[in-house]
């Protein structure tokens, strides 16, 4: 019978037996050996399995993993990491996942507390610590240019406008009054211009120029309004009376009265016709039906200089030299809103072709302001002052913007993104008041008009498929001719 201690004895001076890793039954024993390692190895080997006596003939299988909580950041959640429970098990712990990290990776493997510094940062809910990322470090291939096959979207680049015009027309006798409208552009893109006592068509396909009408040395035109379809313009005079012209034929078609003083505003809705006079009155006129017209509006107190139709026709806003903003409905003879904020006379009106009832309006020289108001809700939105007097405003009905143009001191035409408000151009040019402004069919092109006897051509919108793409319309069209 053996002796156990000779057994024993035998066993210790024998060839040393290669110590086995509790792990993974698919992860074989030759794959890691520990026999190159110092020679503490086997005393720490001895630690973590101090009461285990491996059998050759026996296969471990692991069941379960239980992490170091060493490294967790227990900060996070008001839990206190007890230095006295920790530390006893600190050494082990670290000692056994150096060995195995050497063992599975190789020696030269770093240590991970020594790559992200403190372990009390490095485990739980570490993305509260990180920075912001962009979108692009959400991709799986991050940004990386090299990968083949993946195209990453460029970041769209603010939209250019042209700080020039592309086009100049001479307008001999354009005259420099802010209560007037003496431009405005058809849906056939014909160009309408009171220049005096006459009417001028220019044709902006062709460039020809028509002369409409004269009205003689006796009066003068005070306002042009081209009507919804482009074939019929109306003509207000300085004696008080609306003219209707067939603008293919040249012809013109009848003569309304009504008014006691000249007529410097005109807005059609559909055939109906409305006209604002120095006489503080706004005539409602069917051009179908005989009588001049159908209604008559009071309110203001002083000359009506701006009309303006909502894109439904069912509000028509009206401002005035009395600093007044009023909005009327289809069947009222007494403003249904009024708005009273401005100090100085409302010329500047436009409708959001984006929005149901916004409107926009600009307050004259002692007021230099553009206000949004919700005619929904009877609720004034926001206001911008430009310093200077605005003359006239436009939408863009391709993009959520507008233009606005203005006289003293600056003159200047300027572009702005809403609902921000922020200036995407500043457009000069003319030496004197902008008083005129019509934009173009397709919502590209706009054109204004001066004191200084000049018709100024801009392209300024982007079209409604590429509202990032430059516009090149009328880049050979560079020059200056005489509209008459």
């Amino acid at each position: 019978m053996d002796d156990p201690t000779t057994i024993s004895n035998q066993r210790n001076h024998s060839a040393p037996e290669t110590p086995r890793l509790n792990l993974p039954a698919r992860m074989s024993d030759s794959s890691v050996y520990l026999e190159n390692l110092p020679s503490r190895t086997m005393h720490i080997n001895r630690l973590i399995n101090s009461n285990y006596n491996s059998s050759p003939s026996r296969t471990i299988y692991s069941d379960r993993f239980i992490p170091s909580r060493s490294g967790s950041n227990f900060a996070l959640f008001d839990i206190s990491n007890s230095p006295t429970s920790a530390e006893g098990k600190e050494d082990g712990s670290g000692t056994y996942n150096s060995l195995l990290r050497a063992a599975l990776f190789g020696p030269d493997t770093p240590d991970k507390k020594d790559s992200l510094g403190s372990p009390a940062c490095c485990n739980i809910f570490r993305y509260k610590t990180e920075t912001k990322r962009s979108l692009h470090s959400l991709s799986p291939f991050g940004l990386d240019e090299s990968v083949p096959g993946i195209i990453h979207s460029p970041v769209k680049a603010p939209r250019k406008v042209p700080r020039s015009p592309y086009k100049v027309l001479d307008a001999p006798a354009l005259q420099d009054d802010f209560y007037l409208n003496l431009v405005d552009w058809s849906s056939n893109n014909v160009l309408a211009v009171g220049l005096g006592n006459c009417v001028y068509l220019w044709n902006a396909c062709s460039s020809k120029v028509t002369k409409l009408c004269d009205l003689g040395i006796d009066d003068s035109v005070c306002s042009v309004g081209w009507a919804q379809r482009g074939t019929h313009l109306a003509v207000g005079t300085s004696n008080g009376k609306v003219q209707i012209w067939d603008a293919s034929r040249c012809r013109r078609i009848r003569t309304m009265e009504g008014h006691r003083l000249r007529v410097g505003a005109l807005a059609w809705s559909s055939s109906l016709l409305s006209s604002g006079s120095r006489d503080k009155s706004i005539l409602q006129r069917d051009i179908r039906a005989q009588d001049d017209f159908a209604s008559k509006l009071s309110g203001h107190k002083s000359e009506v200089c701006g009309l303006k139709w909502s894109y439904d026709n069912r509000e028509l806003a009206s401002g005035g030299n009395d600093n007044k903003l009023f909005v009327w409905n289809q069947h009222s003879t007494q403003p249904v809103l009024k708005y009273c904020d401005h100090t100085a006379a409302v010329k500047a009106i436009a409708w959001s072709p984006h929005l149901h009832g916004l409107l926009a309006s600009g307050g004259g020289t002692a007021d230099r302001c553009i206000r949004f108001w919700n005619t929904t809700t009877n609720t004034h939105l926001s206001c911008m002052d430009t310093g200077s007097q605005v003359c006239n405003l436009v939408w863009s009905k391709n993009v959520n913007e507008l233009v606005s143009t203005h006289g003293y001191s600056q003159n200047q035409i300027i572009v702005w993104r809403y609902p921000t408000m922020s200036k995407l151009a500043t457009l000069t040019g003319h030496t004197y008041r902008v008083l005129y402004l019509a934009i173009s069919p397709d919502g590209q092109t706009i054109v204004t008009g001066a004191g200084d006897e000049t018709l100024r051509f801009w392209n300024v919108f982007p079209s409604p498929k590429s509202q990032n793409t430059d516009s090149e319309i009328g880049a050979s069209s560079l020059g200056r001719t005489t509209i008459r």
